[in-house]
């Protein structure tokens, strides 16, 4: 069964399609290629697709995914788990008990795994409607978020106060703020980086990393090569860190 939904400007459709008994939500824009992701918290499965394709061609595809699709589904679940652990025991509380692949147009090649820009998985056998939503609904207490306030706040003037000397420049305001899908974010225009509240609940290396990597697009907006090549000189091991980093759910 298919639903419609009113859209924007630059979306042509978004319907929701039962495929094989997991719930996927089709999104069609004027683009070239198909997109699959399985996105956190929850494990819903995102398709993005070209206005042309059918949505035969959409079922198809997904059919032959499934097996990765729930692999997906497990590794979220497991990062959930392994959040809460790190969350819940920052916090002294007892715990409770954009993967995505990337089709180029529909000519029948074999999809490539690619990562999406934004830092940033559903099955019956995974139950996926219930994967973290009980945990990420109800870990941001006013007591926890309080502590991880505190904190950040704690910890940021040195860490500024060190890499505004390492990198040669300086955000003009930095705030906090529960985030859904990514560490952080930088507006350079205005000099404004965000920072996710999570973030002080975690080890002061990854705090360290994300600042390191707002404040380097102070000098550069994008994440290309100029880009790369400052996080090489003032913070070497990024790539270690991102990936360390990366194992963990944001809340």
């Amino acid at each position: 069964m298919t639903y419609r939904r009113r859209t924007s400007r630059r979306v042509t459709s978004t319907d929701i399609i039962d495929i094989g008994g997991m719930t996927v939500t089709v999104i069609r824009k004027p683009i070239r290629n198909m997109y699959l992701r399985v996105q956190p918290p929850n494990g819903d499965i995102r398709v993005t697709a070209p206005t042309r394709i059918s949505t035969e061609a959409i079922e198809t595809f997904i059919s032959t995914r499934k097996t990765w699709i729930r692999a997906q589904q497990r590794k979220i679940q497991r990062m959930q788990r392994d959040t809460m652990r790190l969350v819940c025991g920052a916090t002294g509380e007892e715990h409770p008990e954009s993967q995505s692949q990337h089709l180029n147009d529909q000519t029948g090649r074999q999809p490539s795994v690619g990562e999406q820009d934004s830092s940033r998985i559903g099955s019956r056998d995974t139950d996926n409607r219930n994967i973290g939503s009980r945990d990420s609904a109800t870990v941001w207490t006013a007591d926890v978020q309080r502590r991880a306030r505190q904190s950040l706040e704690w910890q940021l003037p040195a860490l500024l106060d060190h890499w505004t000397r390492v990198i040669g420049r300086s955000p003009t305001r930095i705030t906090f703020r529960i985030m859904r899908s990514r560490w952080g974010s930088c507006t350079p225009a205005t000099g404004r980086i965000r920072l996710n509240l999570q973030l002080g609940l975690m080890e002061l290396r990854f705090l360290e990393y994300v600042l390191v990597h707002e404040m380097t697009h102070l000098w550069v907006g994008g994440h290309g090569p100029r880009f790369q090549q400052l996080m090489d000189r003032f913070l070497p091991g990024w790539r270690d860190l991102r990936r360390e980093l990366n194992r963990y759910a944001v809340l």
